[in-house]
């Protein structure tokens, strides 16, 4: 049976990465040359073209792009299999912190990856308040967070861009000719903000209708049908549904949520776990181009 060469997947990787074969070839310190028989000689082993000609420029053809998904799968599987055999087992304890609304979702795959390279290591989770993350991380009792606020005095790496839509219970009924009525966090929170200037922005009147401490209050009194409020996509279920357009609703804007480190980190194992979740989890967001030969 054939086999896939891992240096030729890793060539293509690369390529994808830097969208440049040029770009590429100076990753791999390698010549142009030697990066485009790289590819051929991956064509010739998997009988089919990987690229095409778009103008000047070259992408990926429908093989290449199945190829690509298959060879970062792997090179992921390959690499974390030598790593661990290799490393030698890191202990300790990092505290990591996590919004409500991104404990059931953003949170696990990021303590999935923590176990996954560093099985020796303890993790303490708290579950709050993202404002109030951001400041146990500031006085140093929290090793790590996930926040929705951008604060350029923490080093840190985008996990995903979440879209915020306008929630609402199942059986609310929406009158768009009436002011708002509108379900909101108790104390600072970036979703009420962003909800009340969408409002404010498109003339549209509003009121405080019910307070609530917690996002399950939140929850609940929107399954209530008390009310809307502004929350991310994830929090939709069964329960409830999205207000949008078609609803005289305005547009929200999505929310980036990023995983931050403590700063003046004095701990090795700290720094180490936050670099590996850089290079494992970080998501730049950059659309698809074609690729320069």
């Amino acid at each position: 049976m054939e086999t896939l060469d891992l240096d030729l997947l890793r060539t293509l990787v690369t390529i994808a990465g830097q969208k440049s074969f040029a770009a590429a070839a100076v990753q791999l310190g390698r010549t142009q040359s030697a990066i485009t028989l790289q590819m051929q000689r991956l064509e010739d082993r998997i009988g089919h073209a990987l690229f095409e000609k778009q103008g000047r420029q070259k992408q990926l053809t429908d093989k290449g792009q199945r190829l690509l998904g298959y060879a970062r799968h792997i090179l992921a599987i390959h690499d974390e299999a030598l790593r661990n055999l290799q490393q030698r087992q890191v202990q300790g304890l990092v505290r990591i912190g996590a919004p409500h609304d991104a404990a059931d979702n953003m949170l696990p795959p990021v303590l999935q990856e923590i176990m996954l390279n560093f099985p020796g290591m303890q993790v303490a989770v708290h579950v709050g308040r993202s404002p109030f993350l951001m400041e146990s991380l500031k006085q140093g009792e929290l090793d790590l967070a996930i926040s929705n606020r951008e604060d350029p005095g923490y080093e840190g790496f985008v996990l995903r861009s979440s879209p915020t839509v306008w929630l609402c219970g199942a059986n609310y009924a929406h009158d768009p000719a009436k002011p708002i009525p509108l379900v909101l966090a108790d104390g600072p929170s970036i979703f009420s903000r962003v909800g009340c200037d969408a409002l404010d922005a498109a003339g549209i009147a509003w009121s405080k209708r019910h307070m609530c401490t917690s996002l399950v209050g939140i929850r609940a009194s929107l399954r209530a049908g008390l009310g809307v409020t502004a929350r991310g996509v994830e929090q939709l279920d069964p329960g409830l549904r999205v207000l949008g357009k078609g609803d005289g609703m305005p547009q929200l804007p999505d929310l980036v949520y990023r995983l931050y480190v403590r700063s003046h980190v004095v701990s090795p194992i700290t720094r180490q776990v936050f670099e590996n979740l850089k290079v494992r989890m970080h998501q730049p967001g950059a659309a698809q181009a074609p690729m320069r030969a």
